[in-house]
């Protein structure tokens, strides 16, 4: 097969509007974290889908919000609005009929750059009564000149065959960047500490402290066997002891989950060892956050 149409796809919107589970749908498999936590995604990730003599590269990108004055915080809003001047267009994701001032914040933003913009109206699927979808759907398109207006489920999958032909109407006539088996730019190494961080995030709930990363120290592929190594950082050593639970219980928790999940997707078993490090104040300091690969 040869790709005729292939260019870059911007999924973008406030945290927690579902960028994430619509991007894992639209591959078809699990390749960015989710969780109901705001600002669960913190680097942009490249999603490739190659079929029908068409390539789309779809960036995921971290929430943008308004709030936030750590360095983190900046640097992931740049990140999101930076991923805008490399596309050819542009998803902006929206949660249902909820239109809230970081929406509008967006689009003010989005008004600045020349790119189609494709309006996701994401979780449909939740709106009980679907007479209220429709004058939604003129508000929103009195909004802005949207190249199209889509309601979706990105948790159900619904309408999403509308939107991918949307997209791939849109996108420039070119051969393929990337290999057509190819699903992500990420590495491994990359997905697996990912992984470990969206564990943490779905256990730890309400009690999350927000300024935490994984690092992964060794990643050793021998085959049969994968034995990975990984440090949890936080920012105070009086958050370990909500991280590592009572007797070491939902770190213990955490890790077997994160395995099992790890020796599904590999197929070959899987050694895996956590360690709870701190780092003070890492999230607001701009050479730490580097070296945990946040740029």
């Amino acid at each position: 097969m040869s790709v005729q149409h292939c260019g870059y796809v911007a999924i973008i919107g406030r945290p927690n509007v579902g960028k994430s589970t619509l991007l894992n749908r639209i591959l078809g498999q699990k390749i960015a974290i989710t969780s109901r936590k705001a600002q669960t995604t913190r680097h942009r990730i490249l999603g490739i889908k190659t079929h029908d003599h068409v390539q789309a590269i779809y960036v995921d990108t971290p929430g943008i919000h308004q709030a936030g004055k750590k360095v983190m915080n900046r640097l992931l809003n740049k990140a999101a609005l930076d991923s805008l001047h490399d596309v050819d267009l542009v998803v902006f994701v929206v949660d249902g009929t909820r239109w809230l001032d970081e929406d509008q914040y967006i689009l003010d933003k989005l008004g600045k750059f020349k790119q189609p913009i494709l309006l996701a109206v994401n979780k449909i699927d939740q709106i009980d009564d679907r007479e209220v979808l429709l004058p939604h759907l003129e508000f929103l398109s009195s909004q802005c000149n949207f190249a199209a207006i889509v309601p979706i489920s990105a948790q159900k999958g619904e309408n999403l065959a509308a939107l991918e032909r949307e997209v791939e109407a849109r996108l420039p006539a070119s051969p393929a960047y990337f290999p057509e088996d190819q699903i992500t730019d990420r590495s491994q190494r990359f997905l697996t500490a990912e992984l470990i961080r969206e564990k943490l995030t779905r256990n730890l709930g309400q009690e999350l402290p927000y300024s935490l990363t994984v690092e992964i120290e060794k990643y050793d592929d021998q085959g049969e066997l994968v034995s990975i190594y990984a440090l949890i950082w936080l920012e105070r050593e009086s958050q370990k002891a909500i991280v590592i639970g009572k007797n070491g219980q939902l770190l213990k928790k955490v890790g077997t989950q994160v395995r099992l999940e790890l020796e599904r997707n590999l197929e070959r078993k899987v050694y895996l060892q956590l360690w709870v490090r701190v780092k003070d104040s890492w999230a607001d300091d701009e050479r730490a956050l580097r070296d945990f690969g946040y740029e």
